[in-house]
């Protein structure tokens, strides 16, 4: 096994390891918490998550910056002083934009909820986005195994502290954040001792450098901007639920949210290692990479769509309060598809291209169309069943929108997949929505099997170029 595989199959093991934990935590505040703290807790435990899902917000970019600009580096060639001076400013920086928000929560919400969740988001920004400093520089020198380390810290001691809260009774949803934020705080202080080198020094090793900040920024914004902009194509839909239903229905929702994005968990972790990878490879071994990787997803995505039917039924028996909002998830079970091809493939090769303006402008589209369909679905009709909807059509829009703009820089033919693709979509919405349960199943599995078959050469020929890219 040369070497550039066995370095790519060794860091995926760490960061997919890393994310089964997350994906064991994900589900236990999934399926288990709804079913102790009821709808309306869980509600709120909800808006948190929601609130706390664009922290990364205030960072402006910087962080994106410098993991544009150092992306591939070795760990041992950073500048250390300059490292340490951004992270000490980066660190004030936070800092005020934490009291802010902190404050306004005391000051300008009423809703006593909401208001201690505006308390302990403030705090929670803090220590994640500093976090994030952390882990951006482990992943930007391809130190998958530590940057795991730290998401294993933080989701393990999360996970053993809820257990405990929940096997003495104390399951309420602030009780939750606590725990969230404690968690945070302690992976955090993990990575500072990972990163010691650079990032705890004497304070005279500062040094005032407002240029590579700004530099940071410039670089760093529009991929900022286009990770916000991700944020609020399904934001702006949850927004709109949020506000036109009650708290009930929003947790409901995102309950249905969470599961369907469970794969999720497993697509970012490779997606995490490749980047630095496509950084080092030549520009001409790109286009069969991407063409190889892509005949593995796609067919692996799309047969994960049969998982629905056996979830539902355990869903259905667990969860019985939640009845409404599981018969939604087959409306949005596919976002999985679209969400992983965008985020393993698509926005990793736009960042390694260094097309991050591209990847703005695509997000920026794709959040008005998002503000269309929710003014029409949460206030014109007021249809909760369209507005689920819409959002597998506004990711599905932004997938085929950005894959044809990496079609053509690569110079790679995939149109032909994209409409068997968005047909199989269809074929199981459609037929899960209106179809009784084992009709859909045995449809979907017949159309999958005819894609499956249309693709046997392209599956075959698939290992080779993936040795070639890597060889």
């Amino acid at each position: 096994m040369n070497n550039k595989l066995k370095n790519v199959l060794v860091n995926s093991g760490y960061a997919i390891f890393s994310n089964l934990l997350s994906m064991f935590v994900s589900t236990l505040v999934i399926l288990v918490l709804p079913k102790l703290i009821g709808v309306e807790s869980y509600g709120y435990w909800q808006l948190y998550l929601f609130y706390v899902s664009y922290v990364g917000f205030f960072h402006f970019g910087w962080i994106d910056g410098i993991y544009l600009k150092y992306g591939g580096s070795h760990f041992e060639d950073l500048d250390e002083r300059k490292f340490y001076s951004q992270f000490v400013m980066y660190i004030l920086f936070q800092s005020v934009i934490a009291f802010l928000i902190f404050i306004y929560g005391l000051v300008y919400t009423t809703d006593s909820d909401k208001q201690f969740i505006f308390e302990q988001l403030g705090i929670t920004l803090l220590l994640t986005n500093v976090r994030f400093f952390i882990i951006y520089i482990l992943q930007t020198t391809n130190r998958i195994k530590q940057s795991s380390a730290i998401t294993i810290l933080d989701r393990f001691l999360y996970a053993v502290l809820l257990i405990g809260f929940i096997l003495v009774d104390i399951n309420h949803y602030q009780m939750m954040i606590y725990v969230d934020v404690l968690a945070r705080f302690m992976s955090l202080l993990y990575g500072l001792y990972l990163c010691r080198s650079i990032l705890c020094k004497n304070l005279s090793y500062f040094k005032l450098d407002y240029f590579e900040v700004i530099d940071n920024i410039k670089v760093g914004s529009n991929l900022m901007l286009s990770n916000v902009a991700s944020l609020l194509i399904i934001g702006t839909v949850r927004l709109g639920i949020e506000r036109q239903w009650d708290i009930a229905t929003f947790g409901k929702v995102s309950l249905t949210l969470s599961i369907s994005n469970l794969m999720m968990i497993f697509i970012n972790a490779v997606g995490i290692v490749i980047f630095p990878m496509l950084k080092r490879l030549e520009r001409g071994k790109l286009s069969i990479l991407y063409t190889s990787l892509r005949n593995v997803l796609m067919p692996f995505m799309l047969g994960i769509l049969l998982l629905y039917y056996p979830l539902k039924l355990v869903l259905v028996n667990w969860l019985p309060h939640y009845m409404e909002s599981i018969k939604y998830m087959v409306l949005i079970f596919p976002m999985a598809i679209y969400e992983g091809k965008m985020s393993l493939l698509i926005n990793t090769y736009l960042k390694a291209l260094r097309m991050e303006k591209y990847i703005l402008r695509v997000n920026i589209r794709t959040v008005c169309l998002s503000l269309v369909l929710t003014l029409l679905t949460t206030v014109v009709f007021k249809n909760l069943d369209l507005a689920i909807v819409s959002i597998v059509v506004l990711l599905a829009f932004r997938c085929i929108v950005a894959e044809q703009a990496v079609a053509r820089e690569l110079e790679i033919h995939v149109k032909s997949d994209i409409y068997f693709e968005v047909l199989l979509t269809m074929v199981f919405i459609v037929a899960g929505w209106f179809l009784p349960p084992m009709i859909a199943i045995i449809l979907y599995i017949v159309c999958y099997g005819v894609y499956l078959w249309m693709k046997k050469a392209s599956l075959h020929a698939t290992v080779r170029n993936l040795k070639q890219s890597l060889s």
